[in-house]
Parts: C-alpha cells; structure tokens; sequence
C-alpha cells in the first residue's frame, strides 16, 4: 500500500487539474475492471459487472483531487502570486515547498517568508493572507520563469513528499494529498480484491474516482443520475481529534480503526448503511469508531440527494494535520478501512429489499 500511496500522492493534482492522477488511476484499473469511462466532467468510473444479480449495486466514491493553487501573476523578479483551490489555513502556507504543473514537466519551488532577522521589525500577530504571498522557483525575471514552462493559469499543490513516520515502526505515513489519495488508493486494491476472489458474491460496482470534490462535491454530484445505484458508499479522510490541541475532544484517534460516519454537515448517513458498517465490523472483528464531526463534507453529502434519493454512508479514514502538507494516517486503519468496505459488499444481500422504515 505504502509504495501506491507514494505513487499518487506525489502527482499534482488540485481540484479541476486532475488529469494526471485520473491516469495513473486509469492505468490502474483498466486491465480488472469490466468497463471504465472518464465523465465530462472528469470522474473516472471502473465497474465490476455483478457475480449474482439478485444483490444491490453500490457505488463507492473516492475523490482524486487535493487542495492546490493556481498561478495567478508572474512578477518582473520571476517570483509568482497565485490563487487557492480549497480550504486552507493561511497560517501554514509560509516557506512550504510547492510543485508546479508545468509545461515542460514539474517545477519545484518554495513559498516565500521573511528572513527571522527582520521579525523584529513585523508584527509576530500578523498572519499574511495568500495575496501578500508569492511562489519563488528560482527564477530571477519573466522571461525565465516562462523558460522553465510555467505559465499563468497552471496548477500547483504542496511540494512534500509521502515519508514513513519513525523509521516505519508504526507504519504511519505522513504527506500532501492523502486527503483523498488515500481513499483512491484503498479503492484501487479493493477493486483488485473483488476481482481475484470469487467467493464474494457482489451486485454491479462502480468505483467513482471522483474531481473537484475540496471545491464543493462537485464531481460527485453528477454522477448517480446515469449510475442510479441502489446504495452508496464514500471513501475519505476525516480529521482526528486525538491530539492535547486545545480544539481536540477525543472522539477520533489515529490507528483505532476507520470511522463509521453518522453525520458530518453534508450527510446524514442512511441508518441501514450504518447499521451494515456496524453489523460486519463486529462480525469480522474489525475496530471502528463512530464519527459525528459537523466540520467537513464529502461526496456521499452529493451522491445522497441525486436521482430520488442514494441511501449513503462513508468510512472515513482518521488523518491527523488535514488539509496540510504533512497529513499523517496509520497504514492500519487504511487496511482496516478496505477490509470493511470489502465486508459491506460481501454482505449486501442483507439489504435487498429494505428500506428507511425497516431501520
């Protein structure tokens, strides 16, 4: 998983830039999955046709997009101003490594901060707002930046790369874009299990590598209208309050096994997902934690009110430092994550035929 992970965290691809992760993916799956088509919009979506028709179909969602930026301006001095693409924390842009979608390839930079030295001629309670900052890529005028194959218009994410915490005792990882690379990658083998073992019995899937979801679901929310599935479930990250930080409540831990969500404020989930989540997590002696956290929204909060309704659930997967450069998440809630998505479609016959009153 680590070395996948590696792989498609390291691309650059912020929310409507995503073309070269939905490559990877696609090259991913191509060969096991039965069909795989690219939207208009670009969702990338693999099915598995079903092994016993009687059996729901369910749609899985896992966005490939990351927070990001935009090149905006190239300054006389080759330094360069630019735009977010999803939620940030201004309070962490300071001298962060960046990677530039360029022309000619990707472009390393840095994000621009003022020498310590000169802090004592700053307000220390000043925090900068991205439009006071700019990118530096080593570039000492405009003619030289567009040497380098960076233009206005071109897509950026952070610059860190995915590292193993502790000399890989624990088996956490921490880097950009796990918010929802993490998810694409679990949805990526979880598609390769499926296929290589005939023993689970399974209605149609759709894996829905989903874009612009940090910009507002907006991938998301074209896609059940054409699948029209009977059941739905999102794979994403969700931030865990496990830290002595004086916001944190102990109510998500890192390595506790994956979060069953029960509301966020996208969703409410269905309660006959929940129920099967809950139900197959304690028959297969996977850990989990319930999660109700009104901070964030996923694709499932989309998915839910298309067509005439999407009965949706999500497993999240607990993330310390989300939506940062140095994401942390523990390589066994990642396994533990794909061992109860596997399970919930496994057993998804116990769903047929139910409905909200049968819970």
């Amino acid at each position: 998983m680590f070395s996948l992970l590696k792989e498609v965290c390291g691309l650059v691809g912020p929310s409507g830039f995503e073309q070269d992760v939905q490559r990877f993916i696609l090259n991913e799956v191509k060969e096991k999955a039965d069909k795989t088509e690219v939207d208009g919009l670009g969702n990338l979506i693999a099915k598995l046709d079903a092994t016993d028709e009687s059996m729901p179909s369910i749609l899985l969602a896992a966005h490939s997009d990351e927070i990001g930026f935009i090149i905006k301006k190239i300054e006389p001095n080759g330094t360069l101003r630019f735009e977010l693409v999803g939620g940030f924390d201004n309070r962490i842009l300071l001298a962060q490594p960046v990677k530039i979608k360029g022309s000619k390839g990707y472009v390393e930079g840095v994000i621009g901060t003022i020498s310590a030295h000169y802090v004592k001629w700053d307000d220390p309670k000043r925090i900068a707002s991205h439009r006071d900052l700019y990118i530096d890529i080593g570039a000492s005028s405009e003619e030289e930046v567009k040497g380098m194959g960076v233009a206005i218009g071109q897509p950026a994410s952070y610059g860190s790369e995915l590292k193993l915490l502790g000399g890989g005792k624990r088996g956490r990882v921490a880097g950009k874009g796990l918010d929802d690379r993490a998810g694409s990658a679990l949805l990526i083998q979880l598609l390769n299990r499926l296929k290589e073992q005939s023993e689970c019995r399974h209605g149609d899937i759709y894996f829905a590598f989903t874009v612009q979801e940090e910009v507002g679901l907006r991938g998301a929310s074209v896609l059940s209208s054409d699948i029209r599935p009977d059941f739905a479930l999102a794979i994403d990250t969700t931030p865990t309050s496990d830290t002595y930080d004086v916001l944190m409540t102990g109510t998500r831990s890192l390595g506790a096994g994956p979060c069953v969500k029960i509301a966020d404020k996208s969703l409410i989930a269905h309660p006959l997902v929940v129920q099967l989540l809950e139900k197959v997590a304690i028959q297969q002696n996977i850990p989990y934690q319930p999660e109700i956290f009104m901070g964030i929204g996923t694709d499932a909060g989309a998915i839910h009110m298309s067509a005439s309704g999407v009965p949706s659930g999500v497993i999240s997967i607990p993330s310390r430092y989300t939506h940062s450069p140095i994401e942390i998440v523990d390589l066994d809630d990642l396994d533990n994550s794909l061992k109860l998505a596997k399970e919930f479609i496994c057993h998804s016959a116990e769903l047929k035929n139910k409905t909200f009153l049968d819970t």
